[in-house]
């Protein structure tokens, strides 16, 4: 039963996902009026959602169905360089063309590059080391969540950083149950998705 809520954890919040529920956050629960109405809003999360979760997961899908890589699980750090570098590729194509609407705000632009940011930097450090993908991009979420509730704390956004916080601790020890990750590569992913994603904000907000 544990492994079955485990590996549910690991499939529901794997890390193509968290670029379109930071956006989501941001457009939805930012620390700016809406841009846009709800309908372009919703418009704007699903293109996200297509191009950095839907087509690098079928750029993954065909690396396996191709034989380049050995598992979609990718246990080991050298089946990770390729596919990693094709999700950043994906996600560099997608943040120059959110950067090209110029009516789009630009904290949505920054967010998408500082996801981007992490995951160039995922593929730089798998070159050397294995760190946690998972705990990446879920870090980097609670980093976006926190920093809204900084700087907004009339939002009402407690709730859904507790929410954040508990989706880390579940995501980190099922990757932990799993055997997937040792608990150093566990604490670099999350060092960097948080320390990038919040600092960033941070620094440019």
């Amino acid at each position: 039963m544990y492994r079955v809520l485990a590996l549910l954890i690991t499939y529901v919040f794997q890390p193509l996902l968290m670029p379109t529920l930071v956006v989501a956050l941001l457009l939805f629960k930012g620390i700016q009026p809406p841009q846009f109405n709800t309908t372009t809003n919703l418009i704007l999360v699903f293109l996200v959602f297509l191009t950095t979760f839907i087509i690098p997961a079928l750029s993954l899908i065909t690396l396996k169905l191709t034989k380049n890589i050995s598992s979609l699980h990718m246990r080991e750090r050298e089946d990770r360089l390729l596919p990693f570098g094709m999700v950043s590729a994906f996600f560099l194509l997608s943040t120059y063309l959110f950067s090209t609407k110029q009516e789009l705000d630009p904290l949505i632009v920054l967010a998408m590059f500082l996801v981007t940011a992490c995951i160039i930097l995922l593929t730089v450090l798998t070159m050397f080391t294995k760190i946690s993908a998972h705990m990446m991009g879920v870090s980097g979420l609670l980093g976006f969540t926190l920093f809204v509730l900084i700087k907004q704390p009339e939002s009402q956004l407690l709730p859904l950083f507790l929410c954040a916080l508990v989706l880390t601790g579940a995501v980190g020890s099922s990757r932990l149950y799993l055997n997937a990750h040792t608990p150093k590569e566990i604490l670099w992913g999350f060092l960097v998705g948080f320390s990038v994603c919040f600092t960033g904000m941070w620094y440019w907000m």
